[in-house]
């Protein structure tokens, strides 16, 4: 037996598992616009919302979860500090998203399948979730005590007037998007490349999560349901491993035959009886060594040497060690 190097065996992209291009730009591309429609639809609840507010409020301080103030806090020290984490909430969710999948469809194309199918059942059940359950989010909350620091600070992508907001629904804060989408960055990278430094991009989702809170654009509560509706869709579309390898050890190819991928001796082939023992090195205890599968072998007492028993050699021979023996 010989050892062989584990190698990683998609090094290469698999072209073959790449979707027509055009067809996958006009499928994401119509998932989105649905869902900014869709969020849209769901405008206008502010009674529900913030009384639904009322009652994450309540139930986070009832289970003891951190103040969501305490983070802002942090924040509100450096406006500097606060401003780029109003920045990063306006302009990476999206990009980072985008650049996400475009990196997988180009290099990983079979991890860009089931992760493109992840994202979009998340982003539907989000979708519902946000149709069901409209949430003002914490800075709107007057018990919560928390500043807008989009509007204080800058930069927003909201408008002041929440209820007439054209460009965006502020009551859909549960689940956190930013949050669920920046995990599943972290995870189909992770996920999809081999770099020592892979489990970095767990950052990502870490600095999405103290950014949301922070900016009292989200609950903590918002950030663990979308993580477990993530849960449920990884385990429905399962991602492909990370670094599918050969077989750690490998027959020497001239020791065994394969037969539709099974391992056989050479010799059931139909080839010569010597052939399996010729190959194996000599002072082996391998076995099957013997080419013969005649009776063992005996071993007279005459100079303490082996002698085979079958034969016309052992036949001539047998009176002289019949009288040696006498």
């Amino acid at each position: 037996m010989t050892y062989a190097r584990t190698e990683p065996t998609d090094q290469e992209p698999d072209i073959r598992a790449r979707p027509p291009l055009v067809r996958e730009f006009l499928l994401v591309a119509g998932l989105f616009l649905a869902y900014k429609f869709g969020r849209q639809a769901a405008n206008g609840h502010v009674e529900e919302a913030f009384r639904n507010a009322g009652n994450v409020w309540d139930l986070e301080r009832t289970l003891h979860l951190p103040a969501e103030g305490a983070v802002q806090g942090l924040l509100l020290h450096s406006q500097p500090l606060i401003h780029a984490a109003n920045t990063y909430y306006a302009a990476v969710h999206f990009p980072a998203t985008a650049l996400f999948l475009v990196w997988l469809y180009w290099r990983r194309p079979r991890h860009y399948v089931r992760s493109r199918r992840v994202l979009a059942a998340l982003t539907g059940a989000a979708l519902v979730l946000h149709l069901l359950f409209p949430l003002a989010p914490p800075r709107m909350l007057p018990a919560a005590g928390l500043v807008d620091t989009g509007q204080v600070y800058g930069p927003t992508v909201y408008g002041q007037t929440p209820a007439t907001d054209t460009m965006a629904n502020q009551f859909a804060a549960m689940p956190s998007l930013h949050v669920g989408w920046a995990a599943m960055v972290a995870v189909g990278l992770i996920v999809a490349t081999r770099s020592r430094w892979r489990w970095l991009w767990l950052l990502h989702p870490a600095l999405t999560l103290l950014v949301v809170v922070g900016t009292a654009n989200h609950y903590w509560l918002d950030a663990i349901v979308v993580g477990a509706m993530l849960a449920v869709a990884l385990a429905v579309f399962r991602l492909p491993l990370s670094a599918r390898t050969v077989p750690a050890r490998q027959p020497r190819p001239e020791l065994w035959e394969s037969v539709e991928g099974s391992p056989v001796p050479a010799y059931a082939d139909g080839g010569a009886p010597g052939s399996f023992a010729s190959a194996v090195p000599a002072g082996s205890a391998a076995p099957g060594a013997f080419a013969s599968p005649g009776p063992p072998p005996s071993f007279g007492a005459v100079g303490g040497a082996a002698e085979p028993a079958g034969g016309a050699d052992a036949g001539s021979r047998a009176p002289a060690r019949a009288g040696a023996l006498r």
